[in-house]
């Protein structure tokens, strides 16, 4: 077999593989008479079938077996023997002329093919003593756990019929139909639906309206859908609902007590304190987390400039370019929206993507090379985490990870960027900082992801709606096995 270097440009390459044929027609001989003695063919006794006879009848079946066979088999040793690693799967080529392929089949011309790829470039790992980070730490107060209980307490807490009218912090019960220009439009109806008044879980103007109302009043409200409101054909729309009252409750007071633990699922008000600290103390720690890795990332990226290899580089743009077009999509909106053209955001995802490679590529060779390793016990844990949030769907999601290739690396590549980044921890310079809650949120961006995030200058296409917000409002009564599920730690 020769290999032939026909292009080393940069980091591509290009090579002209070529088996002569009377190799491949060893290779054939060999098979043929592997499957002498099993071949049955009428007239011949087991084992005593002429090579030449069994040549003529599965000479070319067995020579494109070859064919296939190396071309699935030789690239990955004919890199491994150049040292080199290609960035993705390297593309393969051989002749489409039916006239050519037939004396190769018939061991008449020697077998070529070309293999096209991109090499990973060799990085040389920098010291990163260097690196110094701040690691801000919020102090929880006291006060922040019990407004938390509170919150979390709402679906436990009991309502009383009242009479008289309702005020803000009261449970209505209404029927409600909304009308844009006279007409009923879809979603805008519901029957019995509960709303605690102040809790702005319909759309603005909504339950202000409501307020002075008392049960069996009847009342018709004007609002005025939110602009960017999701659903296209309601935004920026005015709405009429008419609105009957069945019911005006009143709330009773709660009291952080053992009493309300058990009807959240717990044992006791310790627990649930120790708990609800734990879950505020776990979202500060992501948050810092997230800060702390991107300051790791942006002298990282300092640290390493090389060129990407542009196959990747085209993938990962393309998985942001396709998430920014749903994102404006979604949103109803448009670059211009965003103060940007489509062509000034290709060319800034463009280098979003090159971060993102770049990076990737770097702390992949930290990992290796400080033997960072994803166990399986925590694949494990990392697909049942995906099982968890597609409830229903288990046997799909795990089908999907079984036969999809690529699928089980897109599990690991988190787990194992996250080790690599706590490797780094150990050796970089950390200076804890205590700050407020509202100073660690702060430009609190989503760019912590070497491999899938890194920190884009613009931000384009978010829905702004408010959450929770439906094409029309909904009763969202909570049940108290969600709430013990929320006072749960993960």
């Amino acid at each position: 077999m020769q290999v032939i270097e026909t292009l080393a440009e940069g980091l591509k390459r290009e090579l002209k593989v070529v088996i002569p044929a009377k190799d491949m027609e060893a290779r054939m001989n060999e098979r043929l008479a592997e499957t002498k003695d099993k071949v049955r063919i009428n007239g011949f006794r087991p084992g005593k079938v002429p090579v030449a006879h069994l040549k003529k009848m599965y000479g070319k079946s067995i020579m494109a077996e070859l064919v296939n066979e190396l071309v699935r088999e030789k690239p990955t040793e004919i890199l491994s023997g150049r040292g080199e690693k290609s960035a993705t799967q390297p593309e393969v080529a051989m002749t489409e002329d039916e006239a050519e392929a037939e004396k190769i089949l018939s061991a008449e011309a020697d077998f070529e093919f070309t293999l096209a790829y991109e090499v990973i470039p060799a990085i040389t790992l920098k010291d990163t003593s260097g690196i110094k980070v701040t690691r801000e730490v919020v102090e929880i107060d006291e006060s922040e756990v019990t407004e938390q209980i509170l919150k979390i307490a709402e679906s436990a807490r009991t309502y009383e019929t009242k009479k008289g009218k309702a005020a803000n912090g009261d449970r209505v019960t209404i029927d409600y139909l909304g009308k844009v220009d006279g007409e009923a439009f879809d979603g805008g109806k519901d029957s019995d639906a509960e709303l605690i008044l102040g809790s702005n879980r319909f759309i603005p103007g909504f339950e202000e309206q409501l307020v002075g109302l008392k049960a069996g009043d009847e009342k018709v409200i004007t609002v005025t859908f939110p602009a960017e409101y999701p659903a296209a054909n309601l935004a920026g729309k005015e709405a009429t609902f008419d609105i009957s009252v069945k019911d005006v409750a009143s709330a009773a007071a709660v009291e952080i007590n053992d009493e309300l633990a058990t009807k959240l699922g717990l044992e006791s008000a310790d627990k649930l304190k120790e708990i609800v600290r734990g879950q505020i103390e776990s979202q500060y720690g992501s948050m810092t987390r997230q800060k702390v890795k991107r300051q790791i990332l942006d002298q990282l990226d300092e640290l390493y400039q090389f060129d990407t290899p542009q196959r990747l580089v085209d993938a990962e743009f393309e998985n942001i370019w396709r998430q920014i077009n749903t994102d404006l999509q979604q949103a109803g909106k448009t670059f211009a929206d965003e103060d940007t053209t489509e062509d000034e955001a290709r060319v800034e995802y463009r280098k979003l993507a090159e971060r993102r490679v770049r990076l990737g590529l770097v702390l992949s060779e930290i990992g290796e090379k400080a033997g960072v390793q994803v166990t399986d016990d925590e694949m494990q844990r990392s697909l049942y985490e995906q099982l968890r949030q597609f409830p229903g769907q288990e046997k799909e999601i795990i089908d999907y990870f079984q036969k999809t290739p690529g699928a089980a690396a897109s599990l690991r590549a988190p787990l194992f960027e996250e080790k690599v980044v706590d490797h780094l921890l150990a050796e970089i310079s950390v200076t804890d900082k205590t700050v407020t809650k509202e100073e660690l949120m702060n430009d609190d961006e989503d760019d912590t992801s070497a491999s899938k995030k890194a920190a884009p200058k613009k931000k384009a296409a978010k829905a702004e709606a408010a959450e929770g917000e439906e094409a029309a409002p909904k009763k969202k009564a909570a049940s108290k096995k969600k709430a013990a599920d929320e006072a749960d730690a993960e």
